[in-house]
């Protein structure tokens, strides 16, 4: 794995915190932006949350775009997979390359958002203070567009790769992952050199827009979901019992609540919370390098708990997400349900961390069950030539910001082509103030200006890699 030297980032860290775009933003009027934005609004318009059947309605719609842009009927796809949609288009290279392919990923879906709670219409895309909003808007479709749009402005100028390039997009990453189980196991996707997923990494900026470091995710943890459930005889509600299933399950919702899993920590881990802490400066860059040089510093480690934006970096984490119970306003409840959420460690078994809630709940008439299928997934060692290629591309736009590679606490698509043997790195092109991360939440946007700037980023990357 490439890590920039501590002497590097000490160099940089004054002007990496002044550091303004060296480029123009890309001319708005031009045809790549108007190709890549009429995209991006199309698509966001169009509720791809689980369910709603969307996810095939994108898939559909990109697939005619890109045939309208002269790719060949036959190296465009639309695979219905389970109640969704996956989407493969191969931009062929020279013929007989010896070079293996290239995948790009991301996902079609939304997760759902309830319309009455937003400020705006969550499916129109709006624009208003300097934003796009809408759901999608950031995860995943801005990457979705973004990639779309390069792939077709390359294809009209006759841009020739020196091997072929494939787009792999998914259809029910936010639920299931089926469509993504599908595309990894394809044997032609299989032969690809590595996966390049647009749907992490990216850049990070302060108040006042300056770039202060560019990150690759090169690991993420484990998903897994599981359902607390209390059963109860029930009654009348004029008649209360001492035990109780929603007053239990309350208990027991309230032992997760109060949980610290151990601290854990990679190399990796390690060395993305030095730079960064270097990079942060204050009460929190101290709390990162001193948990870095230390990860047993209770005080440090205490800090970054309290922290949302770091405290998957440093252990499991489990969170409740959903809830439900009773069947009648005047009985007493029969059951009460939660979901809760976690994400584990690499490192750690799932096993584990259920027998660690257990413990924590210490009551047996709460079960836990297993709802998802889990994937364990190796970190992705970071390849020089695809490290020089998002440099560049950073450095275009924001010159001398470090690149550094990080784990994910999230969970995205990459985990199953990590499992299928095939190294994905998570490279979004947005840049990113950490107050603007609404993906998931209400009012989700992205910068309008980011969204222009962003342009130029899959092209350098993709000639880099593929011949200019």
């Amino acid at each position: 794995m490439t890590i920039l030297p501590r002497s590097v980032i000490q160099l940089v860290y004054l002007a990496a915190l002044i550091v303004t775009p060296a480029m123009a933003a890309l001319d708005k009027n031009s045809e790549h932006a108007t190709t890549t934005l009429g995209i991006y609004k199309t698509i966001v318009e169009m509720d791809s949350s689980k369910n709603s059947g969307g996810a095939t309605e994108v898939a559909n719609y990109l697939a005619a775009e890109f045939s309208r842009a002269g790719f060949p009927e036959q190296d465009v796809e639309v695979i219905p997979v389970a109640q969704t949609s996956a989407l493969i288009v191969k931009y062929r290279g020279k013929a007989n390359s010896p070079h293996p392919p290239i995948l790009f990923l991301g996902h079609m879906d939304v997760v759902e958002a309830l319309a009455k709670d937003w400020e705006r219409p969550p499916f129109t895309l709006t624009q208003d203070k300097g934003y796009f909003f809408g759901r999608g808007t950031l995860d995943n479709k801005f990457g979705i567009a973004q990639i779309s749009g390069t792939f077709i402005s390359l294809k009209k100028a006759g841009y020739v790769p020196d091997r072929d390039l494939i787009i792999a997009f998914s259809g029910d990453e936010e639920s299931g992952m089926q469509s993504t189980r599908y595309l990894a196991r394809r044997p032609d996707l299989l032969k690809a050199a590595y996966a390049i997923n647009t749907d992490a990494g990216g850049g990070v900026l302060t108040d006042d827009a300056s770039a202060v470091v560019y990150r690759v995710q090169a690991a993420e943890k484990t998903y897994v979901t599981f359902e607390m459930e209390v059963k109860n005889p029930g009654g009348h509600s004029s008649r209360p019992r001492l035990d109780n299933a929603i007053y239990d399950l309350a208990d027991a919702l309230k032992a997760v609540q109060a949980l610290r899993f151990p601290v854990m920590h990679t190399p990796m881990t390690l060395n993305y919370l030095q730079q960064t802490g270097q990079l942060t400066g204050g009460k929190t860059g101290k709390a990162l390098m001193t948990f870095a040089n230390n990860p047993q510093d209770k005080a440090a480690a205490d800090t970054l708990f309290s922290m949302p934006e770091y405290v998957g970096t440093t252990r499991t984490t489990c969170v409740a997400t959903m809830l439900g119970g009773g069947h009648a306003e005047n009985a007493l409840p029969q059951s009460a349900k939660a979901t809760v959420n976690c994400r584990v460690f690499p490192g750690s078994e799932v096993q584990e961390v259920k027998a660690t809630l257990q413990k924590a709940i210490a009551n047996d008439n709460v079960s836990i069950t297993t709802l998802t299928d889990y994937i364990e997934s190796p970190v992705s060692e970071l390849r020089d030539d695809v490290f020089k290629a998002i440099t560049q591309a950073v450095e275009k736009r924001y010159p001398n910001v470090p690149v550094m590679p990080y784990m994910e606490s999230g969970g995205t698509d990459g985990m199953h082509f990590r499992n299928a043997g095939i190294p994905t790195w998570g490279v979004s092109s947005i840049f990113l103030n950490p107050k603007d991360m609404y993906a998931h939440g209400l009012n989700e946007r992205v910068p309008v200006d980011g969204f222009y700037d962003s342009m130029t980023h899959w092209t350098t990357i993709i000639k880099s890699l593929a011949g200019q």
